[in-house]
């Protein structure tokens, strides 16, 4: 059984992030299990879960782009902004047109501030969002910056306000905080009522496996879907080492020069990583047989290698 990777999971309705994990740690009998990207329990698509030594990868994972595609509603508040909350508002939408719609979408892509919903496991100081929510305690939330690439109106059903629409977007962008800023820009409120993750960087739908068949697999066909850590890193630049002398310097975390690292692929970092990015300046370092030994970040004014993580044996 293979100890270390990546399955591409299709997250079901109904189910937590962790919830999934829960399920593959005991398929998988390990203990180290985690997921990145959090999708809302009515939220379904693309859940990367990363187990044994790969959970130390999921940092990187952070400045990959999401893809999704949604489903609002309008002329409904609710107050966790999607349809599984408690409605606090209806209004008519019936004077509303579809330019009008068009242009609130147009208007918000790029780098744009975002309010995190009440009804999240962000958490502040310490408690989750959801927690003083349920509580009934008033806490300052804080807005923060997010990236829209893209949020494109693919359908509008004007009689029924349903509006099918797809975004790509970055970490930490809630997209039932979308439906609900355009709701109140066309001034009659709005929820999400469907939301299905597409794509996660490297990771697709198309090419995922839904809970339900991993679970039920063999240990040979679960070896089928399991992606090896360093394959799913996209962003990140590829190197081998030139010498195999050169792999105890790596392995106990001294610098490297230069000289002594062959470059196979340049990094591609995407255009909306910040400068401390995680993914920036980093590199897939192979030992010269092919073996991934780990991430390494490079130093361009030193001209050095410096161990990030070392992941091999």
């Amino acid at each position: 059984m293979i100890k270390s990777g990546v399955i591409n999971i299709n997250k079901p309705e109904g189910l937590t992030s962790q919830d999934v994990c829960t399920k593959l740690r005991r398929r998988l009998h390990i203990k180290r299990v985690g997921h990145t990207g959090t999708l809302d329990p009515m939220a379904t698509g693309v859940l990367p879960v990363c187990f044994g030594k790969a959970t130390r990868i999921i940092e990187y994972y952070d400045a990959d782009l999401k893809t999704y595609e949604a489903v609002m509603q309008l002329g409904i508040v609710t107050d966790t902004l999607d349809r599984t909350g408690t409605v606090t508002e209806r209004h008519p939408f019936d004077g509303i047109t579809s330019e009008e719609i068009r242009l609130q979408f147009g208007q918000m892509t790029g780098r744009v501030e975002q309010t995190p919903p009440k009804y999240s496991a962000l958490k502040v100081g310490g408690r989750r969002l959801y927690d003083y929510a349920r509580a009934g305690e008033a806490v300052e939330i804080r807005t923060r910056q997010i990236f829209i690439g893209s949020l494109k109106v693919e359908e509008i059903d004007l009689p029924e306000g349903i509006i099918h629409f797809t975004v790509q977007c970055s970490k930490g962008t809630y997209i039932r905080t979308i439906c609900d800023d355009i709701g109140r820009a066309l001034g009659c409120g709005a929820v999400m009522t469907e939301l299905t993750r597409t794509g996660s960087g490297f990771f697709e739908l198309s090419r995922s496996v839904s809970l339900e068949e991993v679970l039920a697999m063999t240990e040979e066909e679960l070896e089928s879907v399991i992606l090896p850590m360093e394959e799913t890193l996209q962003y990140l630049g590829k190197a081998s080492l030139r010498s195999e002398s050169s792999v105890p310097f790596f392995r106990n975390g001294r610098e490297i020069g230069g000289c002594f690292v062959q470059t196979i692929l340049e990094p591609e970092c995407p255009a909306h990583a910040a400068a401390d990015s995680p993914v920036k300046d980093r590199w897939r370092i192979y030992d010269p047989e092919g073996r991934f030994l780990g991430i390494s970040r490079y130093d361009r004014e030193r001209d050095l290698f410096i161990a990030d993580k070392i992941i091999m044996e």
